[in-house]
């Protein structure tokens, strides 16, 4: 009731709610300032304004001029009280009525809980509706609820908790179990490699002992050869010694041994081309498809157009720990075709077409346009670099056994037989070539390159260098012989060594190779 008349007593009779920045007119009565304010512009509109000017619209005293409206400040102050407490009443009686739900029947307060019909009654309901029924207090009925609930909520929680416990539990078990069988199958593969390695050592060594004693028996074949040859030389001397000539009869010839040709000695080969692809493949799964499994990377964006275009750079740079062991390449002017023009002390090759270079009646020299370089590299690790002015040109590496003839149906010979390794720099492309079968590498095209060859891993790497470095292709083989640089170039192309581009690395020097033997052809 205090609230109730409190809350009369601040209510703004033009707009009937408590005051918003109460203002007092002379007159003495209270009004909202914005509703006053708007109440004497209506009159200012209406036509019998200028008659009567402003009223107060409770108590209709006018006023010449318009009052200057001022903040009544105490009853602003009273009037946020009286809001405060009204929120507070009005708050009470809710929590008051939702304490005191009355039965829909007899509107008495549901005080009982009837277990049999398991709803809340009221005292009415107990003597007309559940005189026998079992019945309780509201309150402990409600407190044995929420006992109850609260049991069930912590037992399904525990539950909840040790179903992920044993989840994670699981899955560290399945874990520690993929561990172990990973561990099992590297010591397994690991034993297999050594037994295998034994073996081929074993095997080989079986060879070569057998091979030997197969020498030793032509060895001492040949030197009873010798000796039957010294007697027969000796038995002529005395003959010819011992009779004149014209006495020299050929009854006498009988006297002299038979002479016997020597067989031909066969030569001890060693088939090893079933355990090199094996090694090949194995180097490829473990160096490559291995690595890749574990941790996948991400493809290498297809670049396409001018190779000199070399702003994109790839997610996952190779670190050149290389340069160290930089290699200055020269070519071998013996081997140069006779349209490739030679400069720079060797170290730079073009292609002039239609020119003769006056290196041409040297024999013998490749008859496609290729060139080979003096060096040659078989153990330890070598990279060098060059730079090519355009595409259609190929670099590799192959043994002093590439032919020098021009193959049917291919500009070159570099990597189509089994002693040959290249990489061609097409307009669009790479093409990675090995016993004359293709490889496409759809990568960023680059003019300088770098190649690295890791001889002992049997491993052949050629990168692209600008901003960073990156991967072309790799090239998985057993060598079994000094390695020698080779390049080809289509007209009008060149291809200049460098040294290393990363100034930071210093080179420990040019490693030249063992100049190879020209006399084979």
């Amino acid at each position: 009731m205090v609230a109730q008349s409190l809350e009369e007593k601040l209510v703004c009779s033009i707009c009937l709610e408590l005051f918003r920045v109460p203002v007092t007119l002379p007159c003495g009565h209270n009004f909202c300032k914005l509703c006053i304010s708007n109440h004497w512009q209506k009159q200012e509109q209406e036509l019998a304004w200028a008659e009567s000017g402003y009223t107060c619209p409770q108590c209709r005293r006018g006023f010449n001029q318009r009052p200057e409206l001022e903040k009544n400040v105490t009853l602003c102050s009273v009037v946020e009280l009286a809001r405060d407490g009204v929120a507070w009443v009005l708050d009470t009686e809710r929590c008051e009525v939702a304490r005191s739900d009355l039965c829909p029947q007899h509107g008495r307060l549901l005080e009982l809980y009837c277990k049999d019909e398991q709803r809340c009654i009221c005292c009415v309901c107990t003597v007309w509706q559940c005189q026998r029924h079992q019945r309780v207090l509201f309150e402990e009925e409600r407190s044995k609820q929420q006992v109850r609930t609260m049991g069930g909520r912590t037992v399904a929680t525990r539950r909840v908790k040790q179903g992920k416990l044993w989840q994670l539990g699981q899955g560290t078990t399945s874990t520690c179990g993929l561990k172990s069988v990973i561990l099992s199958k590297f010591a397994l593969l690991k034993k297999a490699l050594e037994d295998c390695q034994w073996q081929t050592v074993a095997k080989i060594e079986q060879e070569q002992a057998v091979a030997l004693g197969r020498m030793r028996e032509e060895w001492n074949r040949l030197k009873d050869h010798l000796d039957s040859l010294s007697q027969h030389r000796e038995t002529a001397q005395q003959l010819l010694a011992l009779h004149a000539y014209l006495c020299f009869c050929p009854q006498e010839l009988s006297l002299l041994p038979s002479l016997e040709s020597p067989k031909a000695l066969l030569p001890v080969e060693f088939d090893v081309k079933p355990i090199t692809e094996i090694l090949t493949n194995i180097s490829r799964l473990l160096l490559e498809d291995l690595p890749r499994s574990v941790a996948p990377k991400a493809p290498d964006p297809v670049v396409q157009g001018n190779p000199s275009d070399c702003r994109a750079t790839p997610k996952a740079p190779f670190t050149l720990l290389l340069f160290p062991d930089h290699c200055n390449l020269t070519f071998d002017p013996k081997t140069a075709n006779k349209y490739l023009e030679l400069s720079k002390g060797n170290r730079k090759a073009r292609h002039r077409p239609g020119t003769t270079c006056r290196h041409q009646e040297q024999r013998p020299c490749f008859e496609p346009w290729q060139v080979l370089c003096t060096q040659g590299y078989s153990h330890g690790h070598h990279y060098w670099e060059v730079k090519i002015s355009n595409h259609s040109v190929v670099l590799g590496v192959t043994y002093c056994s590439l032919p020098w003839e021009r193959k049917q149906g291919h500009k070159f010979n570099i990597g189509l037989d089994e002693g040959s390794w290249g990489l061609q720099v097409r307009e669009d492309c790479y093409l990675a070539w090995h016993k004359g079968q293709p490889e496409k590498i759809e990568k960023q095209l680059c003019r300088s390159l770098g190649v690295s060859l890791d001889y002992d891993k049997g491993l052949l790497s050629f990168y692209g260098l600008g901003e960073r470095t990156w991967l072309i292709h790799s090239f998985h083989d057993v060598f079994t012989k000094p390695l020698y640089p080779v390049f080809w170039l289509c007209e009008g192309r060149e291809v200049d060594t460098l040294v290393p581009s990363h100034p930071s690395l210093v080179p420990a020097g040019p490693r030249e190779g063992r100049d190879r033997d020209r006399g084979r052809n």
